[in-house]
Formats: C-alpha cells, sequence, structure tokens
C-alpha cells in the first residue's frame, strides 16, 4: 500500500494507493502552525477511517509547495510511520525533462501533474490544474516540459473581492441561473464564473496559437470540474491526476532504487 501526499497552498490531499488503484483519499486544510504529532494523529486517523494498519504502509510519497510545514509533517511520518518520506524534488526521477529558464522554479506539483498527464493521456498536452493558483503547462511529444502560464485561482479571485470592497459578502463558488444578475451574490457568482470561463478559454486557444501543434487539454484540480463542464476546449477533466502522477514518480523511484 502506498500513501500519496500533495501538500499545496490551500489543501494537503492524501490518496491511498493499492497497486494502480486509488482506493481513498482525504483532504484537510494547510495550516502552518500544526505540531508533528498533530500531522500524525490526522494521517493515522485517515488511515483508520479506511481500515487500514500502518504495518500495510510500504512507502509515502509527498509533492509540496509549502517549505515551511515540511519539517514537522516529514517528521511525523518518521515517527508515526517509521518511514523516511520520498520528496518529489531534484535527484527523483520522473521521466520528464524540464525545458525552463531556471529547472529549479519549477513547484513539484506542476511537474507531478505534467507526469501524470504524459505518461496517462500522452503528448502533446496542454495540463491546467485548478488550485490556488491555476497553472496552464505544455508538455512536448517527447516528455519535454516546455513552460506555460499561471493565473490567481478561483479561490483567490473570490477572496479579492470579498476582503477589498467592504460590502461584498463571502460566496459560494457556483455557476449562477443568469450573467445579468439581480442581486450582489449571483453578480459576483457570474463575474467570478464567467470570467474565469472566459480567461481559461482565452489562454488555452493562446497556447494552442503559439505552439502550433495539435495539443489534448486536461485539467485536474478541485475547481476544475466547474469550468470543464462550461468549455468545449478542455478534453478531459481528471480529478486524480496528481495522485496518478505521484504513483508513475514512485514506480520511477523505486526502479532506479532497486
Amino acid at each position: 500500500m502506498l500513501i500519496v501526499i500533495d501538500i499545496g497552498n490551500t489543501n494537503i490531499t492524501m490518496g491511498l494507493v493499492d497497486k494502480d488503484e486509488i482506493i481513498d483519499n482525504y483532504r484537510l486544510t494547510t495550516k502552518l502552525e500544526r505540531t508533528s504529532d498533530e500531522y500524525g494523529f490526522m494521517l493515522l486517523s485517515f488511515l483508520q477511517a479506511s481500515s487500514i494498519l500502518v504495518d500495510e504502509i510500504e512507502d509515502i510519497i509527498i509533492a509540496s509547495v509549502v517549505p515551511k510545514i515540511m519539517y514537522s509533517f516529514t517528521n511525523s511520518i518518521k515517527k508515526y510511520f517509521n518511514k523516511e518520506p520520498i520528496i518529489v524534488g531534484p535527484g527523483i526521477k520522473t521521466g520528464i525533462r524540464i525545458k525552463i529558464d531556471n529547472p529549479k522554479e519549477l513547484g513539484a506539483d506542476r511537474l507531478v501533474d505534467a507526469a501524470g498527464a504524459y505518461y496517462i493521456h500522452g503528448g502533446p498536452c496542454l495540463v491546467i490544474d485548478f488550485g490556488t493558483a491555476t497553472t496552464f503547462d505544455v508538455i512536448s511529444k517527447d516528455g519535454d516540459f516546455l513552460g506555460g502560464a499561471t493565473a490567481p485561482g478561483i479561490g483567490i479571485s473570490i477572496n479579492a473581492l470579498s476582503s477589498q470592497a467592504a460590502k461584498l459578502p463571502e460566496i459560494e463558488i457556483k455557476k449562477p441561473k443568469s450573467v445579468i444578475a439581480k442581486n450582489t451574490v449571483s453578480s459576483m457568482q457570474a463575474g467570478i464564473i464567467y470570467g474565469y470561463i472566459g480567461l481559461t478559454e482565452n489562454i488555452i486557444r493562446e497556447i494552442k496559437a503559439e505552439y502550433n501543434e495539435k495539443l489534448k487539454v486536461i485539467s485536474t484540480g478541485g475547481l476544475g470540474r466547474i469550468i470543464f463542464n462550461e468549455t468545449d476546449l478542455i478534453d478531459i477533466y481528471d480529478p486524480d491526476l496528481t495522485f496518478k502522477g505521484l504513483k508513475i514518480i514512485y514506480d520511477k523511484y523505486r526502479k532506479n532504487n532497486k
């Protein structure tokens, strides 16, 4: 049994993988002040909820873009699982060649998504991750990470509205019945959702025009389904793409470290 963990700026998501099947997944908010014991208790409670014993866990692999919590988080794994977690980073073979100005700048989440998209869905492809930020990344037919674009995520956009304008409330992220809204909440929802559909479609078109080769468009991320349902320009929505990418990288790691 393998635990795959994606530590993002907003959420930490954990998947349980048995052979090649994701059998369960859990999500918690990313908090900087948690101790290693708190992380350990949460991880153990996730296993208990899935009726999995600690002894059944063979390895744990992590992709993280939040360095501040890694000391506590990795220590929780060492203490409660008696294992050294595998961290996606320099020295880990991913099967993806990074062709950007400074490869060290590339977030582990984007690299993992690229591996998942390329090895599962094929290349060339455009991978869109609707997370805290929304990233648009191009992977060539040969598995080269060529770069991409980054935009504020849907959640960030909504938070900016409600936090910077005193009379605007926090709202649920959903498509309203009409873009010509009759109240403040629906008006904000219309601006965010319809605006984000336009942002997504325009960036896809610009990338396709610049790349000048047929691209398969694959999306993922917690809010990705909303946009996927509203456009014909995204071919595949794969909510488990990051977990699948981590499993692919883990298999390569094991093969290279036998």
